[in-house]
């Protein structure tokens, strides 16, 4: 073959073969459109786990839960837990190809507690007496007092200063749309409504993942998410109990493999105590005692949960396994009774001429959210309670949540290991847009929260933390409703999955065709 002909063949050649490189992909879903994916502000469960791909924290869990470096390749505590010194990375590289340095982690810091930030994470921040750089890679972090929980704080995730710095308004930044972090994987494409694909971050600096790409496809249905699944157009899903039970045949078990995990959340029902009716401590344990959340817990998941008064996820190590609330609509009926409400003969109770009723409120795509307010309904019902129920698309259910315009909501806790919850149960986190939405206030439960913040005794803290549990599930702010047990499938063509204490997703970069 004469010369000038096979150059020609060899080209056409590695032309064609490049049509075929392997690519390796996977196919996630979300329940729900994203709406901010700047980590701080990334409050919503979706958004968090999209931001979590994209951006680093300065330190992170292992598999064992333990706290080890991330983009601060060590840490050292000093002055009795006021001094904590971290030693970032080299060579690390934000998205763009612009180095990340110490000044990212200032201004990270800054925004956080800018008065203009909208996020509910500002408490851990503000406490920091001082934070500065001796050099380019080494941040002092300086608290007038110990904080328990400092360590936990810095795996929020770090911005970049060159992008963000003159933004006048982070939140409405297009940067939440277009995010540039230092994570393992790129947003590359974002169809609003439809998905959003993520690539490998061939620079990242723990290597590149083996996953090349991950598709997010925005499913709020969760049966059209099953019949996906079904169809193995996904490769992963979060499986309810009934799921579970009933439709992962074995059809679905050739090509998944499932994994049983502690959970790391519960679901509960919470009241707006701002509302006059949910203000008397007597009607909410009433209500409470008119709902049999062990036969709610055994038509909704099975065997595959539980029941208990707990503030802190079953995976805890603070969790506590009682039940102050039991079954006992006759009890209830006499406090309702004692209150001054009368029961007609239409079975609802009334009181000054006005009926007893509310409106429950669940977001959209979680199908056991919408049956437990359904059962939650009917017992109430049988009470004399009259419940309306509405079920609101994510976005818009989140919204309402933060304005306070709602009644009583069923909504959930994705918790982590630290007992720390001043966000959720503390009284200045009553603002608009902050975790305590259900306006809790208490100041004994104020005194011992800021009192663990300091606490590094580990006897010491349980016993502080096992005390605010108890404060809290007794002035019953949330009705606690069950704690499942999570059940994920994963299609059985990725390798090298494990499943430790802290989670199948831990080791994720590892994963491979």
């Amino acid at each position: 073959m004469p010369k000038n002909l096979l150059k020609i063949a060899v080209i056409v050649l590695i032309l064609f073969s490049s049509r075929f490189v392997y690519s390796s992909e996977i196919k996630f879903s979300l329940s729900a459109e994203p709406k901010r994916l700047i980590p701080f502000l990334a409050t919503d469960s979706v958004s968090a786990e999209v931001s979590s791909f994209i951006f680093n924290g300065l330190l992170k869990f292992d598999k064992d839960m333990h706290i080890v470096g991330d983009l601060a390749k060590s840490y050292e505590i000093k002055n009795h837990g006021k001094t904590i010194i971290f030693h970032l990375r080299k060579g690390v590289f934000w998205q763009d190809g612009y180095p990340f340095t110490a000044n990212d982690v200032i201004f990270t810091y800054k925004t956080i507690i800018n008065k203009n930030t909208p996020t509910p994470y500002a408490g851990k921040y503000k406490i920091i007496k001082k934070l500065y750089k001796t050099d380019k890679y080494t941040i002092v972090a300086e608290y007038s007092k110990p904080f328990a929980p400092a360590l936990y704080s810095w795996m929020m995730g770090i911005v970049p200063k060159h992008l963000l710095e003159n933004k006048k308004s982070i939140a409405s930044s297009s940067f939440n749309r277009h995010p540039i972090g230092t994570g393992p994987y790129i947003l590359k494409k974002w169809k609003t409504g439809q998905y959003l694909i993520l690539k490998a971050n061939k620079h990242y600096f723990l290597g590149k993942p083996k996953i090349d790409k991950i598709i997010y496809r925005i499913i709020p249905d969760g049966t059209t998410n099953l019949l996906e699944l079904k169809n193995q157009n996904l490769d992963l899903m979060q499986l309810s109990p009934i799921q579970y039970l009933y439709e992962f045949d074995d059809n679905l078990k050739k090509h998944y493999n499932v994994y049983f995990e502690p959970s790391s959340g519960y679901t509960y029902l919470a009241f707006n105590l701002k509302e006059k009716i949910f203000q008397n401590l007597k009607i909410r344990k009433a209500i409470c005692m008119s709902i049999n959340r062990k036969k709610l817990k055994d038509v909704i998941l099975f065997q595959y949960g539980s029941v208990t008064d707990s503030i802190y996820p079953k995976n805890s190590p603070y969790f506590v396994n009682k039940s102050i609330c039991s079954y006992s609509p006759k009890k209830a009926y006499k406090i309702f009774k004692s209150l001054g409400f009368v029961k007609k003969s239409n079975g609802y109770l009334y009181k000054n001429g006005k009926p007893f009723q509310f409106t429950i409120y669940t977001n959209n795509g979680n199908a056991e959210r919408k049956y437990t307010a359904i059962m939650i309904q009917e017992y109430l019902k049988q009470a004399g309670i009259k419940v309306n129920i509405r079920i609101l698309e994510w976005q818009a259910f989140i919204k309402m949540v933060n304005e306070r315009h709602f009644d009583a909501i069923i909504l959930g806790w994705q918790l982590g290991s630290d007992p720390d919850e001043y966000s959720i149960w503390h009284s200045s986190s009553t603002k608009a847009g902050a975790f305590n939405f259900v306006d809790f206030k208490n100041k004994q439960v104020d005194r011992l929260i800021e009192l663990g913040r300091i606490t590094f005794n580990k006897q010491k803290r349980r016993e502080i933390y096992l005390k605010i549990n108890t404060l809290i599930t007794a002035r019953f702010p949330y009705i606690f409703l069950y704690y499942p047990t999570s059940i994920t499938v994963v299609n059985k063509k990725f390798k090298n999955i494990k499943s430790e204490k802290a989670g199948i997703m831990y080791n994720f970069i590892e994963w491979s065709e």
